[in-house]
């Protein structure tokens, strides 16, 4: 079998001695192929974007690898070290959440696209100037050649994003992570944005890990999902089973929680409480204050990752997941 193209391997993330050496990912693992999208979801806190910064070794201040193991089409990839982000250059690239914060304010848009071509690919000013157009062009912006000339501010979120796209692209990646990348656009240039990606996931064959708070971008783009609550996964499968037969309770409760437009009648459901902080981690399941199927047994027992009965690839983390009931 082919070694999938990005591949990690209980991953674990702690605080350092300053923030009280508390884990913030513990025990994450998941693989991507070539042309398929995993899409990570979860309360904001749970570990998601510090997951793909550690992909890519870009960890903050703070936070340190305590375990566990990346991997590209088979190869081991460093965690942290001087080499750790040259071993990924040309192999993954990353697409942030704010494309205004993440851009260089000075530099034009073609100058931050051709940069890439120029430092990571070794193209001439001229070749990476022409790609960098091109590159404007696959992401869908018009007058690709007179955009490129203008700054960030010049151009409207929908552009910045596809800029960002197109920075992103420019090594040629075989994996693509993307950080809520629409999460600041309006509906309609979401949607543009999220049938681009789409586009160029199947087109170029990329491995795409899309982090969101919102489940029906992940529904609509994603092939698998994996639910992430206090640094841990507790969910996975593939990803319209999991969305519409939840096999555990905070799969359900995030999806109780989502206004439907659709649905007149029905009423969001928020899930009581709120997630705790990773130095304060109640006993057991760390779910089980706001859980509504608690029992004894789940304030003392922590239960891993187990096989859904009859449900092949799918995975759940509650000793209960049969109790769980359709949204």
């Amino acid at each position: 079998m082919t070694a999938a193209a990005l591949e990690v391997t209980d991953l674990v993330l702690a605080l350092d001695e300053r923030g009280g050496g508390a884990r913030v990912v513990d025990g994450v693992s998941f693989a991507v192929q070539r042309g398929h999208a995993l899409g990570i979801v979860g309360e904001s806190g749970s570990g998601k974007s510090l997951t793909l910064r550690a992909v890519m070794a870009l960890l903050p201040t703070g936070v340190r690898v305590e375990g566990g193991a990346v991997a590209l089409g088979g190869e081991p990839l460093a965690l942290g070290g001087r080499a750790a982000r040259r071993e990924r250059r040309g192999r993954v690239a990353m697409v942030f959440q704010d494309a205004l914060s993440a851009l260089d304010p000075v530099q034009t848009a073609g100058s931050q696209v051709a940069e890439v071509g120029r430092r990571v690919m070794g193209m001439s000013l001229s070749a990476a100037w022409e790609r960098a157009v091109e590159l404007l062009g696959l992401v869908g912006i018009r007058e690709p050649a007179r955009r490129a000339r203008a700054y960030p501010h010049e151009l409207s979120g929908g552009m910045r994003q596809r800029v960002m796209l197109a920075v992103a692209l420019a090594s040629e990646p075989d994996v693509l992570l993307c950080d809520e990348p629409t999460t600041a656009l309006d509906v309609t240039v979401q949607a543009q944005v999220l049938e681009l990606l789409d586009d160029l996931r199947q087109r170029l064959q990329l491995a795409l890990v899309f982090v969101s708070h919102d489940l029906a971008v992940v529904r609509q783009l994603c092939d698998e999902v994996a639910v992430m609550y206090t640094g841990r996964v507790v969910e996975t499968g593939a990803t319209a089973p999991l969305l519409e037969r939840p096999r555990h309770p905070y799969t359900l409760g995030l999806l109780n929680a989502v206004v439907d437009v659709d649905e007149r009648g029905r009423v969001p459901r928020p899930i009581p409480g709120a997630l705790p902080e990773p130095d304060r981690l109640p006993s057991g399941c760390s779910f089980h204050p706001r859980c509504e199927l608690a029992t004894e047994e789940c304030t003392t027992t922590d239960p891993p990752l187990m096989a859904v009965d009859g449900e092949p690839g799918r995975r759940s983390a509650c000793l209960h997941w049969e109790r769980v009931a359709t949204p």
